[in-house]
């Protein structure tokens, strides 16, 4: 059985950081590409940076130079070092892993989710 479990969710101050944690069971973190999406209230979930297996990683141009990706595939594990915090960051987070095969997905798996909430 697959799980993805986030956490280091949070209430943090504009300006703040937090690091996201996702931790897999049940897949080889290194086979798939990981992503972190965000949802805030009344809006579709959107990527917010994504690690694909032999490429760049990719970030939503809202986050870049503030967000980082990476993934400790040891442990399985991927992270999202969020800095400079602003309000409108505050959504619940979910990690996404996903299994390519060239351009189509065969598999996709999605974690609970992660509330940050970031205050003026």
């Amino acid at each position: 059985q697959v799980q993805l479990v986030e956490s280091g969710g949070g209430l943090v101050q504009a300006g703040g950081s937090l690091r996201l944690s996702c931790a897999g069971s049940g897949i080889t973190f290194s086979s798939y590409t990981i992503g972190w999406y965000r949802q805030a209230p009344g809006k579709q979930r959107e990527l917010v940076a994504a690690m694909p297996t032999g490429r760049s990683t990719n970030y939503a141009d809202s986050v870049k130079g503030r967000f980082t990706i990476s993934r400790d595939n040891a442990k399985n594990t991927v992270y999202l070092q969020m800095n400079s915090l602003k309000p409108e960051d505050t959504a619940v987070y979910y990690c996404n892993a996903k299994f390519e095969i060239g351009v189509v997905t065969t598999s996709s798996y999605w974690g609970q989710g992660t509330q940050v909430t970031v205050s003026s």
